[in-house]
């Protein structure tokens, strides 16, 4: 199957919000979702996205994907490149030894983790995908996260970006991609 190219942040842009799927009172009253599911589940959709991230990406050494949705895109953005893919995880879901990184949520707390051995991130050169940038924490994380494993975190790129929501802000000056903006 042929899948047409996008090109242009603004191109991109426009297939996401074209395919974008809004669910009203998820997950608690008030709330409109922003479900990316159909963007990733459709070809042309995933190759633009895919392809934009790529074109940020370029250069690094590695890229680090964000549980979970960051995994997906990760992974197609690597292969890319000809270069390797890190999943970031969450806690408690990669065996020990495990570095790792709590930050607050608006309800609790959460931890990311990635691997303290088998995987040398000192001195590597990494860009930070996700799928979305609402508050900023789960990005400002797991440049910390990054950070203490030795790694240079040069960037984050995400498919959307809630921008009422100050995540960016949160993460200055580290250099933030956002592929479609709400």
């Amino acid at each position: 199957m042929e899948v047409e190219p996008v090109s242009g942040t603004r191109e991109v842009g426009e297939v996401i919000a074209s395919l974008l799927r809004e669910v009203p009172d998820f997950p608690e009253p008030g709330v409109l979702f922003k479900d990316l599911t159909p963007v990733l589940a459709d070809a042309t959709g995933l190759a633009a996205v895919s392809d934009a991230i790529a074109d940020v990406a370029r250069g690094a050494d590695l890229v680090a994907g964000v549980d979970a949705r960051g995994f997906l895109l990760g992974g197609a953005v690597a292969v890319s490149l000809g270069i390797g893919v890190l999943a970031v995880r969450k806690g408690g879901k990669l065996p020990p030894p495990v570095l790792s990184e709590t930050y607050t949520l608006e309800y609790g707390s959460a931890t990311l983790e990635v691997p303290a051995d088998g995987v040398d991130l000192a001195g590597r050169s990494i860009v930070v995908i996700d799928d979305v940038l609402a508050t900023g924490g789960t990005l400002a994380a797991t440049h910390q996260l990054l950070k203490a494993a030795g790694a240079t975190v040069t960037g984050a790129v995400v498919m959307l970006e809630l921008a009422a929501l100050g995540g960016r802000a949160v993460l200055d000056p580290l250099p933030v991609t956002a592929l479609y903006t709400v």
